[in-house]
């Protein structure tokens, strides 16, 4: 047993994750009603990026820029999960999309995904977890 699985990770441990991460989820909110949609996305410190198309993630950021952003990942070992907060906005200015143009951030299915989206993130959070087995509750092992 592990004597404490969960390491709460720095905001730059939180960013490193999240570089090393293409595929998380941004959740809005709209009307009372709350939604998520997976998207792929770069990130470096302090922003989120991502591509989209028109629809509803963008009707929703339009109306309620605050969301939430959720990456994770893991390997044999363990895993980790990283929640950053902050404002959405649709990148409009000519130097803004040519330079996010220049990032690797390519849709990963055949669709026209022109706009940009940026999070600029005014919170960050991250939790880092080692796998192993559940510990006996009650003092009883439930594994035999």
């Amino acid at each position: 047993m592990v004597d404490n699985p969960v390491k709460v990770l720095s905001s730059e441990e939180s960013w490193q994750r999240l570089a090393g991460a293409e595929l998380g989820r941004i959740a809005t909110s709209f009307g009372g009603r709350p939604d998520i949609f997976p998207v792929n996305f770069h990130a470096d410190p302090s922003r989120i990026l991502f591509r989209s198309a028109e629809g509803t993630k963008l009707y929703e950021i339009a109306a309620n820029e605050h969301v939430a952003f959720e990456a994770d990942g893991h390997d044999a070992e363990g895993g980790w999960s990283v929640i950053a907060k902050g404002t959405a906005h649709v990148l409009t200015s000519h130097r803004e999309i040519e330079a996010a143009d220049e990032l690797p951030l390519r849709p990963w299915i055949p669709t026209h995904k022109f706009i940009y989206v940026q999070i600029d993130v005014s919170e960050i959070s991250g939790r880092e977890f080692i796998f192993g087995d559940e510990p006996a509750r009650y003092g009883i092992d439930w594994a035999r």
